[in-house]
This record gives structure tokens, sequence and C-alpha cells, in this order.
């Protein structure tokens, strides 16, 4: 039986329907058919279990992002990126350290990766209470750091584009921090969706310490 997003799937059709009232209190109940139609169709339609795999993790990561974030949907928040490898004795960690207590006391949330360097500094500024912590999976390197570690706003993610969502969905402004390879993926990743519009205009910072030149260069390198 081939599926048809459209109300002519005859029975199938009245089996979800009654399949979404036996569930209760379904928002959009037309948008979670759908949903469970895609699955379906998926299912029929690609024999390669990595294939599904790969949509039934997206869908449930991306259900918990909204799960977390909605109670909060009237806080403003900033999204900060920056390098993991930022020691606490160093100017730049103490800088995001203060841009997180700033932002704090200014009435916002903050937005990290939820690892060290810059992301510790900025929770250890914000406080748990302001943070969410957007972690990624990986054999090496990224855990939760000790601010953010336990804290119901924290959520690890499998794949990096549900986290990068997360990451710019939510942010009313988006601060950068000097990092390495994946401060610049996000960096190029924010300026694409703005420029491209598929992101709402938004504020964003290039932060550096006074003298630096980690951002001054990228931008010349742009120009």
């Amino acid at each position: 039986m081939e599926f048809h997003f459209t109300r002519n799937n005859g029975p199938l059709d009245e089996v979800i329907d009654q399949l979404i009232e036996l569930a209760g209190d379904v928002h959009h109940p037309e948008l979670v058919r759908e949903m469970i139609l895609a699955s379906l169709k998926a299912g029929q339609e690609d024999s390669e279990k990595a294939d599904l795999k790969l949509m039934n993790t997206t869908l449930k990561e991306m259900r918990f992002t909204a799960k977390i974030f909605s109670p909060y949907h009237d806080v403003r928040k900033v999204t900060v990126f920056g390098s993991s490898k930022a020691r606490p004795d160093e100017p730049i960690y103490k800088m995001a350290r203060l841009f997180g207590r700033k932002l704090a006391e200014a009435g916002y949330m903050v937005i990290t990766g939820g690892g060290a360097g810059i992301m510790q500094a900025v929770h250890e500024g914000a406080g748990p209470e302001h943070s969410f912590g957007v972690n990624i999976r990986l054999p090496f390197e990224q855990k939760p750091n000790p601010v953010i570690e336990g804290n119901p706003r924290l959520i690890v993610y499998k794949y990096f584009f549900n986290r990068k969502v997360a990451f710019l969905k939510e942010a009313h402004a988006i601060a950068l921090f000097p990092g390495g390879f994946g401060t610049l993926d996000e960096a190029i990743e924010t300026l694409t969706l703005l420029q491209t519009g598929k992101h709402d205009p938004l504020p964003l910072i290039l932060i550096d310490e006074p003298g630096g030149t980690y951002w001054s260069r990228w931008v010349r390198f742009l120009d």
C-alpha cells in the first residue's frame, strides 16, 4: 500500500486518527498525522537500517530539544561559541566569565556547547540557573563541564546538525570568542543562514582580548 499525506489512505487514516485521539492532548494533530505517515513511508521506501536510525534519532533529538527550551521561549538568550582549550588563567577566559555574568545580570540566559574552556567560563559567569548546555557525544575531548553537568537544561546530541539547530533557533544574538575548527564552522554557518535569509537578522558579536588579532584577520580573509 502506498501512503499519501492527503486523506486518501482509506482505513489507515481512520486508524491514525484513532491513535491520536487515544493518545490525548495532542497539539496540532494534522502535523502529528503527517509525521506518522512520514515514518510509515520511510519504513516502506528505505531498507537501510542506518538511514532509519538517523531519521529516528533526529526526530527524538529535536523533540527533546523543543521540550527543554519551550518553557523559556519568552526569555532572551545569547549563544556563545569559543575554544574549549582556553585556560582559567588566560585573559580571554576571564573575559568570557565576565561576559556570562553581565548577560545574566541583564536578564539573558546563555547557550553554549557545554564543554570546557570558553563554554565553562560563560557558564561560571552566568550561573547554572541561567545556562543551557547543548553538548555532543564524541570519542574524545567533549564532555559536560562541571557547571552544567547534571543540569536539566543540558542536552547531549549524537548529531552535529541537530545541535546546530538548537544553537541558532533559540538565540537572540550570537557571540564568538576565538576558537578552533568548531568555532569557525559555527561562525560561517551563522553568516550563511543570515546571508541566505534562512534565519531572521540577529547580532553577531566577535569578541577578542585587548590587542588580539584573531577576528580582525578572519574578517580580512572574508573581505
